[in-house]
């Protein structure tokens, strides 16, 4: 490591005498004391870059109001991006960290570094925010929602959802897809209330399951994942059409050529990236439509799904892929063993 880089870890940026935007401490506050509820007495890892230091800078400054001890790293101070992996400094520190918040602008194929990441979170019980290509309007949003709603929503439909054979999902952009659901796998909840035993995105909202097998037309008529989603944005007037048969996506169709086939390639570059992965239905009641920000649009209300990674250690699945890349739809209509929960996009269960 250049010497260049090691003073850059020691100064760690000072990311505390940094101003920023006073309309972000409420998206911040949230994070830190309702979301991670951190304590005086924890450690926590701050990981951001160039992009976002005005938003690390507004999260430093509620970690300090908390009182605890806390270590940021900007990742250009340390490696070259894109990342071909998490750099080892970081690794270590994670290591001796309660607590962690990830606040960066995804590039191009930096998913391994991430996972490197969470398999450090989920192997230490790190209570970790995930907050991948958040930006200030996600934090006027999306981050200022009330969580302790949005997880009373999302506990209502664990329990509707968690004992279910079969999920429909209609829309009338022309999505209509039957989940079938494999018992065996685990729902989860990120409503936002972050624990040990699953590291969660912010803004929270959602509950998630590995399906056993998804078979429909989905219409993608939000956004899709990854670092697509900054290319493409919002889909509303050029969707994404896509055929699933037996868990895999089998067809792509786009008045957008470039994006058909660069979905298309994304989910073809291992055995499993055409596998779907995640079904999930977005509890984020706050928010009242898609913006064309993935972190922020997966927690809509309405189902999204994701193909690759099933994100096994927490749902049980026993497979694997190098890559996740979620897709959302609007104004779902849905139904679990028959019973509608969700018409033209609202819930019908009460928080």
């Amino acid at each position: 490591m250049s010497l260049m880089k090691t003073e850059a870890e020691q100064s760690n940026r000072q990311l505390n005498k940094m101003a920023f935007d006073p309309q972000l401490t409420q998206g911040a506050r949230n994070a830190v004391r309702v979301c991670l509820r951190v304590l005086g007495s924890e450690k926590v890892t701050v990981i951001t870059d160039e992009v976002n230091l005005e938003i690390a800078a507004a999260l430093v400054h509620e970690l300090e109001e908390v009182g605890c001890r806390y270590r940021t790293w900007v990742l250009e101070d340390v490696a070259t991006r894109p990342l071909t992996d998490l750099p080892a400094a970081i690794m270590e520190d994670l290591e001796t960290s309660q607590v962690s918040i990830f606040a960066v602008q995804a590039q191009t194929n930096e998913l391994k570094s991430r996972m490197q990441m969470t398999d450090v979170v989920n192997r230490r019980k790190i209570r970790h925010a995930h907050m991948v290509n958040i930006n200030k309007r996600i934090m006027l949003e999306g981050m200022r929602a009330d969580f302790l709603k949005v997880d009373r929503l999302s506990v209502k439909v664990m329990e509707t959802v968690r004992a279910a054979k079969q999920i429909r999902a209609k829309t009338p952009a022309g999505t209509d897809l039957v989940a079938d659901l494999n018992p065996n796998y685990r729902w989860v909840k990120t409503s936002g209330i972050i624990s040990t035993e699953k590291w969660g995105n912010l803004p929270g909202g959602e509950v998630f399951t590995t399906p056993g097998e998804v078979n429909g037309t989905f219409v993608i008529d939000g956004v899709v994942g990854d670092y697509l989603c900054a290319k493409f944005g919002d889909l509303k007037s050029s969707p994404l059409t896509i055929q699933v048969k037996g868990n895999r996506v089998i067809e792509a169709h786009s008045a957008n050529k470039e994006l058909k086939d660069d979905f298309w390639a994304y989910t073809h570059q291992d055995e499993n990236s055409n596998r779907v992965g995640e079904f999930a239905i977005g509890t984020n009641i706050e928010l009242k439509d898609v913006i064309g920000e993935i972190l922020q649009d997966e927690k809509y209300p309405g189902v999204h799904i994701a193909f690759g990674n099933p994100y096994g250690a927490h749902t049980g699945a026993e497979w694997y892929s190098s890559t996740h890349i979620d897709v959302v739809g609007r104004n779902f209509d849905i139904w679990v063993d028959g019973e509608q929960i969700m018409r033209g996009g609202q819930f019908l269960i009460e928080a």
